[in-house]
């Protein structure tokens, strides 16, 4: 059974280093900016231990304690306290509470996992429960914004996936649906009246079940304060209005870490074929030299040793293009992978001007490229 951690802390900061620390365990990190939130979502998830801050506004760490301690139903719930004062008599005054245990800021990942082990049992992931999912999986977005367009500039820039758009113009609503059904990301327009999307996130991060959804807000450019704040709260990131379709996919695999690497390396029968696309462009370029080593190494682990890159959509090589197949080129040769390149007679003549791609093998096909690295 999964293990609820609730962490009370006016600093978002600290909220963002605990998520973080517990990302690896089969965990629930819950979130509350202020105590009185706090016991709110202690006494609604009634969570297997809490990190609680000793000083913040609203009400402090000793305030929380003390009534964590007067409700019958959390008055066992294990306290470690975090505080930026290391005096002794704050260690005293802080041991005298009756706390399980207590952190001085800042602290290192490490050491905050120690503690919790102490008092809970902690359990790593399942590989199918931390398998990142595929860019052609289904997935599920919630959209919360009062303008139809914004919706449907975003439904249009995602119409070649699989994915699920589903909408409402009211934070609430949303809100509902999440806590009934669930999603994988939630977009929510920064504009909203009353603070509506930052209402939204504080509700979305202090419920179990809603408490991992990357929330990403929407903004026009120039709205740099409303970046600024949603930055500050913690956001996933913000996606800029007027909506554009590869940069809001992109973040939305950067957030929910999508393996996409089966659209570009292709396994063969003792060799792997990098395909890159005719619209080749920097995310793409990232996507491919991230995974590069990895699926260059599991090729040679698997008794592969060679390396065909297919640049037959390319119109042209692009610098990009070149030092991508260039560092391709260098990992084959510290894998002992032989390489091939596939490109048309006017790609390899307009290669001859670039310094880096003068010792590729280039072939028209694949057949020409595996005779041609049989002999090599």
């Amino acid at each position: 059974m999964s293990v609820k951690i609730l962490t009370v802390d006016d600093s978002k900061t600290i909220r963002l280093i605990v998520a973080k620390a517990f990302k690896p365990f089969d965990c629930t990190v819950l979130e509350a900016a202020n105590g009185v939130v706090g016991l709110a979502v202690a006494s609604r998830e009634k969570p297997d231990v809490i990190l609680l801050d000793y000083t913040m506004p609203v009400m402090d760490g000793f305030e929380v304690l003390a009534r964590l301690r007067s409700d019958p139903d959390l008055k066992t719930t294990p306290v470690i306290m975090l505080t930026a004062e290391a005096g002794r008599e704050t260690v005293v005054k802080i041991a005298k509470l009756g706390v399980r245990d207590y952190l001085i800021k800042p602290f290192k990942e490490e050491l905050l996992i120690e503690r919790v082990s102490r008092v809970v049992t902690l359990a790593t992931k399942s590989d199918d429960a931390s398998r990142a999912k595929r860019f052609d999986d289904p997935i599920s977005l919630v959209v919360v914004d009062d303008k139809p367009a914004i919706v449907a500039q975003i439904k249009t820039g995602l119409e070649s996936t699989p994915w699920t758009v589903t909408s409402f113009d009211q934070p609430g609503q949303a809100l509902d649906y999440c806590m009934e059904k669930g999603a994988d990301v939630v977009m929510v327009s920064l504009s909203m009246p009353k603070d509506g999307a930052y209402m939204l996130f504080q509700n979305l991060k202090s419920y179990a079940n809603t408490s991992t959804i990357p929330v990403f807000g929407m903004s026009v450019k120039t709205a740099t304060a409303e970046h600024t704040k949603a930055q500050q709260t913690g956001f996933a990131g913000v996606i800029s209005k007027p909506i554009d379709g590869d940069e809001l996919k992109a973040k939305i695999c950067r957030a929910l870490h999508l393996e996409t690497s089966y659209k570009y390396f292709k396994p063969g029968n003792g060799w792997m074929t990098l395909v890159l696309p005719k619209e080749f462009g920097p995310s793409i370029a990232h996507e491919v030299s991230s995974r590069l080593n990895d699926q260059l190494t599991a090729t040679v682990d698997a008794g592969g040793d060679k390396l065909i890159i297919d640049l037959g959509e390319v119109p042209s090589p692009t610098l990009p293009i070149i030092e991508l197949v260039h560092t391709a080129v260098e990992t084959c040769g510290k894998l002992s992978l032989r390489h091939a390149v596939l490109g048309s007679s006017g790609f390899r003549q307009e290669c001859r001007s670039y310094e880096e791609s003068q010792s590729w093998v280039f072939a028209t096909n694949l057949d020409e490229a595996l005779s041609l690295l049989k002999q090599n």
